[in-house]
């Protein structure tokens, strides 16, 4: 995990990781600022998906830029919503990024609960070649015969990365799919059983609360997105083509949404489903994020000067 976070000239590259709604954007503030007071500039990177996104802002709690606090913040705004988010793209952005600031004398810090994307950044990961013929055959599959077919199949040919994907998540099924059947070994996009760093000084810190307080949190969350105005944020995103976006229309919150404007599902119903499933997501990142090793969990009081002194 590299040595103690000491204020020497080399630079760390700072992980601050968590479930959603654990304040994950305001620590990465505060640890930048403590840092700039020690002497060490600092700058932010996105490592959540859906944040790579412009315009979807209310549905992803994405921090408006005049509350940023004059800190740089890279990888926001990034993809048009017709865009396909891949970390397999992301991770040579992310790790340029990181050299980019440190080559101008700042710290780099990355931020964000998408577990694959920030375990691709800080770890020796490394993906599948892709199959585009595969990958479109399996896609046309799943739209005549439904995912559930090629979930199936999965668990048959390799139960153990069945056990790790969602099988709602028809993109990830997909490519695993896609990876065994070109006669690869394994999904190759999960967290290795021995992770070795990427960056010879890498400090991560790891946000938690009780399940009960941030279930709660959570959805209190969601009803304030709907407040916020989701459903007009959703509007403006159908007229930039949302409803053709592979990644962008499934996220949490934006399908309700497109689902109440295209008349499926009230309001209620909306928001109470995207409550579940945002409580689900916060189950899994807790469990993804339990596994890293070496990991300093801040507690809901801890201030910056904890993350450094840690």
């Amino acid at each position: 995990m590299g040595a103690r976070a000491d204020m020497t000239a080399e630079p760390t590259l700072w992980v601050i990781v968590g479930a959603t709604g654990t304040g994950k954007s305001e620590t990465s503030l505060a640890l930048a600022e403590e840092l700039t007071r020690r002497g060490r500039r600092a700058e932010i990177i996105n490592a959540d998906a859906m944040q790579l996104y412009r315009g979807m802002d209310i549905g992803t709690a994405k921090l408006p830029e005049a509350e940023r606090r004059g800190i740089p913040h890279h990888l926001f705004d990034v993809l048009d919503v017709t865009e396909e988010a891949a970390v397999a793209a992301y991770q040579p952005a992310a790790r340029a990024a990181i050299a980019q600031i440190q080559a101008r004398g700042a710290e780099a810090i990355l931020v964000g609960g998408s577990g694959l994307y920030v375990s691709s950044v800080i770890y020796d990961f490394r993906f599948p070649p892709r199959d585009p013929a595969r990958r479109a055959a399996l896609e046309a599959e799943a739209a005549e015969r439904g995912v559930g077919v090629l979930v199936d199949r999965l668990r048959t040919l390799d139960p153990e990365t069945a056990a790790r994907i969602d099988p709602a998540n028809e993109r990830r099924v997909i490519r695993a799919l896609e990876v065994i059947e070109s006669g690869s070994a394994g999904h190759g996009a999960a967290l290795p059983d021995r992770p070795v760093t990427w960056h010879p000084r890498t400090w991560i810190l790891g946000r938690r609360m009780l399940r009960e307080d941030l279930v709660a949190r959570l959805d209190a969350r969601v009803e304030r997105m709907w407040a916020d105005g989701l459903l007009d944020e959703v509007e403006s995103l159908r007229a930039a083509g949302i409803e053709r976006g592979v990644t962008a229309r499934r996220a949490i919150g934006y399908a309700q949404a497109l689902g109440q404007l295209a008349g499926e599902l009230s309001q209620a119903e909306a928001i109470a489903q995207t409550q579940a499933l945002t409580r689900r997501y916060a189950r899994r990142q807790v469990s993804w994020f339990r596994r890293y090793a070496g990991v300093h969990w801040l507690e809901p009081h801890d201030d910056a000067t904890r993350m450094l002194d840690v």
